[in-house]
């Protein structure tokens, strides 16, 4: 006896809430890509950031740059900031961005730019962040909606 197939054609899924309900288990840190925005304060002599990439780096966690970030700098330096700017990159590793990284980030796209006004580069910079098994330390969280990105969030210092 056959029973009715009404309903199997498509599963039922539904997506868990991105900021309470998240399926994914924490992955161990085992290194930060730097948002552009992390870079830009660091590069303007933001204490606390500066502060903050110190103490990862000397907790032996690497930090990372996608090549989205450097050309975002890179865009809006002025002439006599180049020097410190090459040393800041050649400091930090580099996340290489492949066809798994543009697969990812189109599917991002396809499901985020219409509904959180997500665009190619942050989606970008969030597929390299969750292909490489990276953490992502961005200030703006509101450009990544995805539920399966690893956030870093540096210790508050307790000076004042």
């Amino acid at each position: 006896m056959a029973g009715s197939r009404r309903g199997r054609g498509r599963p039922r899924v539904r997506e868990a809430h991105a900021g309470r309900y998240a399926s994914h288990e924490t992955a161990p840190l085992t290194g930060v890509i730097l948002d552009s925005d992390i870079i830009i304060e660091v590069l303007r002599g933001r204490a606390d950031v500066i502060e903050s990439v110190y103490a990862l780096e000397a907790s032996a966690t690497p930090t990372y740059c996608t090549p989205i970030s450097v050309a975002e700098v890179y865009a809006g330096i002025r002439p006599h900031e180049g020097q410190v700017t090459r040393d800041f990159f050649e400091a930090r590793g580099e996340v290489v961005l492949d066809a798994d990284t543009g697969r990812r980030a189109g599917v991002y796209l396809a499901r985020y730019a219409q509904s959180h006004g997500v665009e190619i580069a942050d989606a970008l910079i969030a597929a390299a962040a969750t292909t490489s098994d990276l953490w992502l330390w961005t200030l703006n969280r509101k450009h990544y909606p995805m539920d399966d990105i690893q956030f870093f969030e540096p210790a508050k210092s307790n000076t004042p």
